[in-house]
């Protein structure tokens, strides 16, 4: 099954939009055994080259950041301020903990009104986010001592392992930066057919952003988006409401509110999908993106694109739910992927995959081992 100590490292090393020094530092050691090249761009994207027979550009994007905050004030009791990066559920924080890395790691705990002294209509109501605050337990002297206005905020959660699933905070998108680390560890040894360009990029959360600058840079040929989804399968959720379930496999995305994927990437996913017998499922996102829209449109000459998503449940919430063989299945449709993109004519005529027959009778176990 998958490698749970180290996606437990990646997902409980901060990196809040803007900094994400330390998952960096955890990336870069991690991928320099993997690839030939290694660089990192004036945004702070990593960009891990594997060559391959070709110099046509591939383009694999999973970001870095998570969701967090951003200190705006200090109170004169010694209370924080903050705005968040990125977009929370903010019924979720009551009573967190989270951890203020400011000169050293300081815990603090998310702080509302008690239910006690609400009025009765406030009570049927969600807290807005900014009537929160961040209780440090220090005096305002002392907690300026440790804690400057800008200083970044992540939560303080471990991941754990719950049956056949993973549950932690970040796995939006720290899951993806580990499939991204195991993928390149599958292709030891193998020579793809186009560069290999996989980039863990920055400020997605709050934008996209390092998905813009690193693919202007590369000017890919073909792009992947490497990202969560919403598995909405819970009591109450309407069918055409769950958009992906929990274990029924990699989600080959088909759209989100930032993105169409191009159909000739979609169809080829699904065909390499049933070729290989990957468990996959369908994704339309009514709302959201990530970071295959700067992929697709950010080159000189835009990209074939499309994305992998890995299902989870309560995103964006003070923790999420991932299932492990979603996970083991989305390394393997990108390993396959990866390694077949000169098997597909990818002119606007053709809608069909059609490997050479040689290939026919090999199996997903043949490309796995």
């Amino acid at each position: 099954m998958i490698n749970v100590p180290l996606l437990k490292k990646i997902c409980e090393t901060p990196g809040a939009p803007g900094f994400e020094q330390p998952i960096r530092d955890l990336v870069v050691r991690e991928v320099t055994p993997l690839v030939d090249e290694l660089s990192i761009d004036n945004m702070g994207n990593v960009i891990a080259l594997k060559k391959g027979k070709t110099r046509k550009k591939v383009m694999i994007a999973a970001h870095m950041d998570e969701i967090a905050f951003i200190v705006t004030h200090i109170d004169d009791d010694g209370f924080l301020r903050f705005h968040p990066l990125g977009g929370f559920d903010a019924k979720t924080l009551t009573s967190q903990r989270v951890i203020i890395h400011g000169k050293r790691d300081v815990i603090g705990v998310m702080g509302s009104k008690p239910v006690h002294l609400m009025r009765p209509e406030e009570r049927t109501k969600a807290v807005p986010i900014t009537d929160y605050f961040i209780d440090t337990g220090l005096s305002k002297k002392e907690a300026e001592q440790l804690i400057a206005v800008g200083d970044p905020v992540t939560r303080e959660r471990e991941l754990i392992e719950m049956g056949d699933c993973v549950n932690s905070k970040s796995l939006d998108n720290r899951v993806s930066v580990f499939i991204l680390l195991e993928t390149l560890r599958e292709l030891q040894g193998q020579e793809p057919p186009c560069d290999i360009y996989a980039v863990f990029t920055v400020q997605e959360e709050v934008g996209i952003r390092g998905a813009i600058s690193s693919a202007h840079l590369i000017d890919p040929d073909f792009g992947f988006g490497l990202d969560v989804t919403i598995a909405f399968d819970v009591p109450g959720a309407y069918a055409h409401e769950m958009v992906t379930r929990l274990g029924k496999g990699a989600a080959i995305k088909i759209m989100d509110a930032s993105v169409i994927s191009d159909y000739r990437m979609v169809n080829y996913l699904k065909t390499l999908a049933d070729r290989h017998n990957i468990p996959w499922q369908p994704e339309i996102l009514p709302a959201g993106g990530t970071d295959t829209a700067g992929v697709q449109r950010q080159g000189k000459k835009g990209a074939i694109s499309g994305a992998i998503s890995i299902p989870l449940r309560h995103i964006h919430q003070t923790i999420e739910l991932a299932h492990k063989g979603d996970i083991l299945h989305c390394i393997h449709l990108l390993k396959v992927a990866l390694l077949n993109l000169d098997q597909f004519d990818w002119g606007f005529g053709r809608t069909r995959y059609e490997p050479p027959q040689q290939n026919d009778s090999k199996s997903s176990d043949d490309l796995y081992e």
